[in-house]
């Protein structure tokens, strides 16, 4: 084991959330086709181990269809879409349960979501799913995520589980990301192949010259590799997430790593919550626009929530989950969000209590019209009038 600087794992060490991705290399015994169980009671004490020091974990796992198609009869080598999927959804059943076995003996919920490539993609689906892992992590359950592989199509599946896990980072605003895979980080070039290959330890920035490094997928039951690694460091890092590739076969491969084995770390230029106000603010075009009076001005420049109460008038066509402008009464853009609410919907509601909304819309949506974690301030140091309340 490779003694590395103690501040090169302070991404692991330090996360408030923590998205580990697992691997059907690892997962699944190539031989008996069945889970590995003696290795996965190793990974689920690591993460115990991490939520006891107060740190919220996701988990990605590959490996229902590699259990599925053992117990089908499947032979090995590529499949035809629709045998994947009907592996899946047997495998799916073994996989959920093996979590659920070991995580609720140390009383653990253990929840199972199921994404596909337009969860992420989606406005509406994304804000579904985030809302979800939101509430699930709050109320104490572990989310164990794999693609829904028995609804996914050629045309939108990932073709590996690499590329959802930094996807689910994003859209858990999560500190920290690690794959756990059957290779121990990046290299200059393949080592199997080039003994000269030399080893990638930190990333600083992912460059044409770290991109060309990818190689192709080396497992036989495992669909990724570097390149799926790298693209999905472009969306962690992207999000204000660092993201490492580690070896994951070895017993407590998470212990291990803040004990200093071999890995490389790719970091971001900016936090989670940094990364997602700058794309809010600079890449998401409004598709309308809210006006507010003073006391909901007042409220966002002390941080706080967009209520419906502060909202004086909505313009445009808009749906929940699209980018508005946020206006002052007398015509100054102040903000840009995400809202959680349609224009028509929008226009029911302002200027009334969050307490109302669900005798005015006949269902219970969110308090706010823009939660603060999805608003941006565009300006400060404009007058600031005091008057009624509009922001939480």
């Amino acid at each position: 084991m490779n003694a590395r600087a103690p501040d090169s794992v302070a991404p692991l060490s330090h996360a408030r959330l923590i998205v580990v991705k697992v691997g059907s290399a690892l997962l699944v015994d190539g031989d008996s086709g069945r889970v590995n169980r003696t290795w996965l009671e190793t990974l689920v004490e690591d993460l115990l181990r991490l939520r006891r020091r107060g740190q919220k974990v996701i988990l990605v796992s590959s490996g229902a269809i590699a259990l599925g198609r053992r117990r089908l009869g499947l032979k090995s080598g590529p499949l035809r879409l629709e045998d994947s999927q009907a592996a899946a959804a047997v495998g799916q059943i073994r996989l959920a349960h093996a979590y659920k076995e070991l995580l609720e003996a140390h009383e653990v919920t253990v929840a199972q979501v199921l994404l596909t490539l337009e969860d992420s993609e989606r406005r509406r689906r994304y804000l579904n799913a985030r809302a979800t892992l939101g509430s699930l992590l709050a109320l104490g359950a572990l989310p164990v995520i794999n693609e829904n592989d028995t609804v996914a199509t050629a045309e939108i599946r990932y073709g590996d589980n690499d590329r959802l896990a930094a996807r689910v980072a994003q859209m858990a605003s999560a500190d920290c990301l690690v794959l756990l895979s059957d290779v121990d980080g990046l290299y200059s070039a393949d080592p199997n192949s080039d003994p000269a290959a030399r080893f990638v330890a930190e990333v600083p920035h992912i460059t044409p010259e770290i991109e060309a490094m990818a190689g192709q997928a080396a497992s036989l039951v495992g669909t990724g590799g570097m390149r799926a690694k790298i693209l999905a460091a472009r969306i962690a890092v992207s999000a204000g997430c660092h993201m490492c590739i580690a070896a994951g076969a070895h017993p407590h491969p998470l212990r291990r790593i803040e004990e200093g084995a071999r890995c490389t770390w790719f970091h971001p230029t900016a936090t989670p919550a940094a990364a997602r106000k700058q794309w809010i603010a600079g890449t998401l075009r409004p598709s309308g626009a809210l006006i507010i009076d003073g006391g909901a001005l007042k409220a966002l420049f002390e941080g706080r929530s967009l209520l419906p109460a502060g909202v004086t008038a909505a313009r445009g066509r808009f749906d929940r989950g699209d980018t508005v402008s946020v206006f002052t009464s007398d015509g100054i853009e102040i903000a840009r969000g995400i809202v959680a609410y349609s224009d028509q919907d929008a226009a029911r509601i302002m200027g009334r209590r969050s307490g109302d909304i669900a005798d005015l819309l006949g269902f219970r949506g969110r308090d706010e019209m823009i939660h603060r974690d999805d608003l941006v301030l565009l300006r400060q140091g404009i007058g600031v009038p005091v008057g009624p309340e509009g922001g939480s």
